[in-house]
């Protein structure tokens, strides 16, 4: 896996990111980052990166909860928009507050299997497959999730173009003079 046991003090999620996965060191919580051409640790914890991709994109981790709740009405480990423009949505594998839980990137995935012991085995786009402790029918749910997501959001920007891409309505006319009293004169 890793060629030698490099540590960052801190990472940026971004588009090549595909999975935070949690490190345990001398009974600490780090992340093993994947990304598609690159493997390191981080001497953070997976949430806090999240979090702070958040930030980075401009919201919050609480934000972007209730964004997700508000698009799909998913509360219990919802899928996290870090930033649309770039296609980074975030799936967590358990409750996002638990110290095992692995966040996937959704845009990588390009397969799933059921693993051993209820485990499930995911194929991302670099080539790479790996375990993890999630079953197909959950990874699957939350995929699910995570697609419907992506869609009620895209749906939501598609329609906001469409209204500031249309001619403005044309406004009520108006006399250009207000209320002038005419006299005629008139011959008898």
């Amino acid at each position: 896996m890793l060629k030698t046991e490099l540590f960052l003090e801190e990472y940026e999620i971004n588009p090549y990111t595909v999975m935070i996965k949690p490190y345990i060191k001398d009974d600490e919580v780090y992340s093993e980052i994947f990304e598609l051409d690159d493997h390191f640790i981080v001497r953070q914890k997976p949430l806090d990166i999240v979090k702070k991709g958040c930030k980075y994109f401009g919201s919050s981790f609480e934000g972007r909860r209730a964004g997700t709740k508000s698009l799909i009405m998913v509360t219990h480990k919802p899928p996290i928009i870090i930033d649309p423009n770039t296609s980074i949505y975030l799936i967590p594998t358990t409750s996002p507050t638990r110290p095992d839980c692995i966040w996937i990137s959704h845009d990588h995935i390009t397969s799933i299997h059921r693993g051993e012991n209820n485990n499930s085995i995911i194929s991302f786009q670099n080539n790479q497959s790996f375990e993890i402790p999630i079953s197909l029918s959950s990874l699957s749910n939350q995929l699910s999730r995570a697609a419907q997501l992506r869609v009620s959001f895209q749906q939501n920007i598609e329609r906001m173009e469409f209204y500031t891409s249309r001619p403005p309505k044309p406004k009520k006319m108006r006399a250009a003079e207000f209320k002038k009293i005419y006299r005629i004169n008139r011959k008898k």
